[in-house]
Protein backbone atom coordinates (compact mmCIF):
# COMPACT_ATOMS: atom_id res chain seq x y z
CA UNK A 1 0.00 0.00 0.00
CA UNK A 2 1.32 3.75 -0.88
CA UNK A 3 0.71 5.98 1.68
CA UNK A 4 0.43 9.74 1.02
CA UNK A 5 -0.36 12.66 3.02
CA UNK A 6 -1.44 16.43 3.10
CA UNK A 7 -2.71 19.71 4.65
CA UNK A 8 -4.31 20.79 1.54
CA UNK A 9 -7.61 20.94 1.81
CA UNK A 10 -7.91 21.48 -1.78
CA UNK A 11 -5.99 17.91 -3.00
CA UNK A 12 -6.82 15.06 -4.68
CA UNK A 13 -5.55 13.13 -1.49
CA UNK A 14 -7.70 15.05 1.29
CA UNK A 15 -10.55 14.64 -1.60
CA UNK A 16 -10.07 11.10 -1.36
CA UNK A 17 -9.75 10.87 2.36
CA UNK A 18 -13.20 12.80 2.73
CA UNK A 19 -14.81 10.18 0.37
CA UNK A 20 -13.87 7.16 2.46
CA UNK A 21 -15.15 9.21 5.65
CA UNK A 22 -18.12 9.64 4.30
CA UNK A 23 -18.68 6.68 2.96
CA UNK A 24 -17.36 4.91 6.30
CA UNK A 25 -18.67 7.29 9.19
CA UNK A 26 -21.94 8.62 7.20
CA UNK A 27 -23.10 5.86 5.44
CA UNK A 28 -22.35 3.21 7.15
CA UNK A 29 -22.53 4.23 10.79
CA UNK A 30 -24.84 7.12 10.15
CA UNK A 31 -22.19 9.85 11.76
CA UNK A 32 -24.07 12.93 10.62
CA UNK A 33 -21.88 15.00 8.33
CA UNK A 34 -21.64 18.42 10.02
CA UNK A 35 -19.92 16.08 13.43
CA UNK A 36 -17.46 13.96 11.04
CA UNK A 37 -16.50 17.07 8.55
CA UNK A 38 -14.29 19.29 11.51
CA UNK A 39 -11.49 20.77 11.75
CA UNK A 40 -10.01 19.67 8.89
CA UNK A 41 -7.68 22.31 8.53
CA UNK A 42 -5.96 21.69 11.83
CA UNK A 43 -4.76 17.84 10.64
CA UNK A 44 -2.30 16.11 8.47
CA UNK A 45 -4.91 13.73 6.48
CA UNK A 46 -3.23 10.15 5.26
CA UNK A 47 -4.67 8.31 2.72
CA UNK A 48 -3.77 4.82 2.05
CA UNK A 49 -3.52 3.65 -1.76
CA UNK A 50 -3.67 -0.06 -3.34
CA UNK A 51 -3.39 -0.16 -6.94
CA UNK A 52 -4.28 3.61 -7.19
CA UNK A 53 -7.46 3.18 -5.23
CA UNK A 54 -8.14 5.01 -2.13
CA UNK A 55 -8.58 2.31 0.54
CA UNK A 56 -7.36 3.21 3.83
CA UNK A 57 -7.48 6.85 6.09
CA UNK A 58 -6.49 8.64 9.17
CA UNK A 59 -5.57 11.92 10.36
CA UNK A 60 -3.49 13.65 12.30
CA UNK A 61 -4.04 16.46 14.97
CA UNK A 62 -0.94 17.75 16.81
CA UNK A 63 -0.97 18.62 20.47
CA UNK A 64 1.38 18.63 23.54
CA UNK A 65 4.28 16.71 22.32
CA UNK A 66 2.67 14.17 20.32
CA UNK A 67 -0.73 13.82 17.73
CA UNK A 68 -4.44 12.90 18.37
CA UNK A 69 -5.20 10.20 15.96
CA UNK A 70 -9.08 10.41 14.41
CA UNK A 71 -11.48 9.38 11.65
CA UNK A 72 -9.43 5.69 10.82
CA UNK A 73 -11.20 3.98 8.21
CA UNK A 74 -10.95 1.33 5.99
CA UNK A 75 -13.77 1.18 3.09
CA UNK A 76 -15.73 -1.95 3.90
CA UNK A 77 -14.47 -4.22 0.76
CA UNK A 78 -10.99 -3.57 1.80
CA UNK A 79 -10.94 -4.90 5.47
CA UNK A 80 -8.97 -7.49 6.45
CA UNK A 81 -6.02 -6.82 4.52
CA UNK A 82 -3.72 -5.75 7.06
CA UNK A 83 -4.33 -2.39 5.92
CA UNK A 84 -4.92 -0.64 8.78
CA UNK A 85 -1.80 -2.00 10.38
CA UNK A 86 0.27 -0.36 7.41
CA UNK A 87 -1.23 2.74 7.93
CA UNK A 88 -0.67 2.80 11.46
CA UNK A 89 3.26 1.98 11.03
CA UNK A 90 3.09 5.53 8.70
CA UNK A 91 1.53 7.49 11.12
CA UNK A 92 4.10 6.07 13.86
CA UNK A 93 6.98 6.92 11.42
CA UNK A 94 5.59 10.78 10.39
CA UNK A 95 5.22 11.40 14.47
CA UNK A 96 8.91 10.00 14.86
CA UNK A 97 10.21 12.05 12.21
CA UNK A 98 8.52 14.90 14.11
CA UNK A 99 9.74 14.17 17.19
CA UNK A 100 6.49 13.41 18.46
CA UNK A 101 6.77 10.49 20.97
CA UNK A 102 2.55 9.87 21.90
CA UNK A 103 -0.25 8.93 19.98
CA UNK A 104 -3.75 9.01 21.93
CA UNK A 105 -7.42 8.31 20.02
CA UNK A 106 -10.22 7.76 21.09
CA UNK A 107 -11.26 4.18 19.75
CA UNK A 108 -14.23 2.87 18.93
CA UNK A 109 -15.33 0.36 21.21
CA UNK A 110 -15.88 -2.16 18.46
CA UNK A 111 -12.06 -1.43 17.48
CA UNK A 112 -10.22 -1.71 20.65
CA UNK A 113 -8.72 -5.01 19.78
CA UNK A 114 -7.69 -3.51 16.60
CA UNK A 115 -5.92 -0.80 18.43
CA UNK A 116 -4.38 -3.10 21.75
CA UNK A 117 -3.07 -5.01 19.05
CA UNK A 118 -1.40 -2.25 17.22
CA UNK A 119 0.63 -1.45 21.04
CA UNK A 120 -2.07 0.87 22.09
CA UNK A 121 -3.42 1.02 25.75
CA UNK A 122 -6.24 1.90 27.40
CA UNK A 123 -5.94 5.41 29.14
CA UNK A 124 -8.02 6.09 33.02
CA UNK A 125 -10.57 8.18 31.09
CA UNK A 126 -13.23 6.45 31.03
CA UNK A 127 -15.69 5.34 28.27
CA UNK A 128 -17.61 8.30 26.35
CA UNK A 129 -19.95 8.85 23.63
CA UNK A 130 -18.56 10.43 20.38
CA UNK A 131 -21.24 10.86 17.80
CA UNK A 132 -23.38 8.32 19.53
CA UNK A 133 -21.25 6.09 19.24
CA UNK A 134 -19.49 4.13 22.46
CA UNK A 135 -15.41 5.06 22.58
CA UNK A 136 -12.35 4.67 24.84
CA UNK A 137 -9.33 7.07 24.80
CA UNK A 138 -5.77 4.62 24.32
CA UNK A 139 -2.68 6.12 23.95
CA UNK A 140 0.82 4.27 22.37
CA UNK A 141 4.40 6.01 23.35
CA UNK A 142 6.40 5.84 20.73
CA UNK A 143 9.93 6.71 22.72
Amino acid sequence: MEIRHTTDLSSPVYQDALNIRKTVFVQEQQVPLELEIENEADTIHFVGYVEQQPVATARLLPEAGGYHVQRVAILKAQRGHEYGRELFAALEAYARQQNRLVLTLGGQDQALGFYQRLGFSQTARPGFLDAGIPHHEMQKKLG
